[in-house]
């Protein structure tokens, strides 16, 4: 029942697929798109920090008739800037220094820690009704995402596909031809992180494979530069998603570590 995005530009959608896609465009990541009433709307633009790190800038949602906008310690309803704990019919919207929350009484739950990584839960009678970057939430694999009758796209198009496109926006679709690089002289590291006793609760509930190649993958990008936000963000997208299945993760952070 849940999608996500985290670091250096990862999503996993409803039905578990985990792609990545640098897009810095405003995207529907993840709609209502019955053709009749759409009940709610959730976008997302990312943009590089002063660090080179890809963040997400803002939240644009509507819930029924409700606008909500969200940056950093910034919550806009409706036009209006609003304070926190907040109750507009069916929606609360809760924020502390580190997570904004909003609970929507149509059955779903948005978490955003103001930085990189957002996840929206959504109740499963949504089931084969969404589109955007979280995928159409049928329960299967790769079906109607990557592959779609006869036509098959690849991360990137299928990230393109989801822009919203606006007559002043200035961004560009990130290409479709690059191949990831596989990144495997880096499994062992990513392998001791992820299943280090801290963890021992998390190992039957989550699909470690799934993390792994995302810790590769970051570790890839960093290009042997000691850089924390390589290896924590995917670390603590695992910690979020073990508590979130019900599991306790251990103290993994360290001084020295994250």
């Amino acid at each position: 029942y849940v999608c996500s995005t985290w670091g250096n530009n990862h999503f996993k959608t409803f039905d578990g697929d985990v792609y990545q896609f640098p897009g810095v465009c405003e995207y529907n990541f993840v709609s209502d798109c019955r053709e009749a009433y759409k009940e709610f709307s959730v976008h997302i633009q990312r943009a590089l920090n002063s660090n080179g790190h890809p963040e997400i800038q803002y939240i644009l949602m509507k819930i029924k008739d409700i606008t909500v906008y969200l940056k950093p310690n910034l919550v806009v309803v409706d036009g209006r800037i609003v304070k926190t704990p907040y109750y507009t019919s069916g929606v609360l919207i809760e924020s502390n220094e580190i997570y904004t929350k909003i609970y929507a009484k149509l059955g779903m739950v948005l978490m955003w820690n103001q930085q990189d990584a957002l996840m929206v839960e959504l109740d499963n009678k949504f089931n084969n009704h969404t589109c955007g970057l979280c995928g159409d939430y049928n329960g299967i694999q790769i079906y109607n995402e990557f592959i779609n009758g006869d036509a098959s796209y690849n991360s990137i198009t299928y990230g393109n596909m989801q822009k919203i496109s606006k007559p002043t926006a200035k961004c560009e679709d990130p290409d479709e031809t690059q191949a990831l690089p596989s990144c495997n002289e880096h499994r062992d590291e990513c392998h001791r992180l992820l299943t280090s006793p801290a963890f021992a609760d998390c190992r039957l509930r989550l699909n470690l494979e799934m993390y792994l190649q995302s810790c590769m993958q970051d570790k890839c990008a960093c290009n042997g530069k000691d850089n924390s936000f390589c290896l924590c963000s995917t670390i603590s997208e695992y910690s979020r998603q073990c508590s979130h299945a019900g599991g306790r993760p251990g103290e993994w952070r360290t001084q020295n570590f994250c």
